[in-house]
């Protein structure tokens, strides 16, 4: 009788878990082995769930590794985020519109990383030069692409006014100052 390898047995297990110790090690209790922020961002690149917990009160620190590896991305030399954009997205902590800011910019980056997997799985073995010609804005593909991101960034934002109006609608029916 064969015996299940780790990487199986995780595969059934469900999610991988990543202890953080108070000396700021991550230890990976799959590998049973201590691993760097890389290899946690690594984890991320390969679509490989896994949650990072305290190792003394279990408390999910998941979304604070992420952010870490993100102001290390963002330290790094490329940065994706402009001071503006950064200061614009601090604006909404706070404020009622945060939940809904929340969900509008989940779905809009699901909606380009749609739109990326489609041109990879179109442009598969383009050039350099191929590549460049294809990102063009001109090229009809290209505008049909971002006709469809557009499109559906568009129908996020219509949903996410609709439903600030059903609630709004809803707090003041609430207070009775609705007929």
């Amino acid at each position: 009788m064969a015996t299940k390898s780790k990487t199986e047995a995780a595969g059934t297990r469900g999610v991988r878990v990543i202890k953080k110790y108070p000396n700021r090690r991550l230890y990976d209790t799959d590998t049973s082995s201590y691993i760097t922020l890389a290899e946690v961002k690594a984890l991320v690149m390969g679509n490989e769930p896994f949650v990072v917990r305290d190792a003394k009160t279990n408390e999910d620190l998941t979304r604070s590794i992420l952010l870490q590896i993100i102001l290390e991305e963002e330290s790094a030399g490329a940065p994706i985020f402009t001071e503006q954009v950064l200061a614009n997205i601090i604006r909404f902590y706070g404020h009622a519109m945060q939940d809904f800011m929340g969900s509008y910019l989940e779905k809009n980056i699901q909606v380009f990383m749609d739109l990326q997997q489609k041109m990879t799985e179109q442009g598969g073995g383009l050039n350099p030069e191929a590549w460049k010609q294809f990102m063009n804005l001109q090229s009809p593909m290209m505008q049909g692409m971002m006709g469809t991101y557009l499109e559906q960034s568009r129908n996020a934002l219509t949903q996410m006014q609709e439903q600030m109006q059903k609630n709004s609608e809803q707090m003041l029916a609430a207070l009775g100052l609705k007929r």
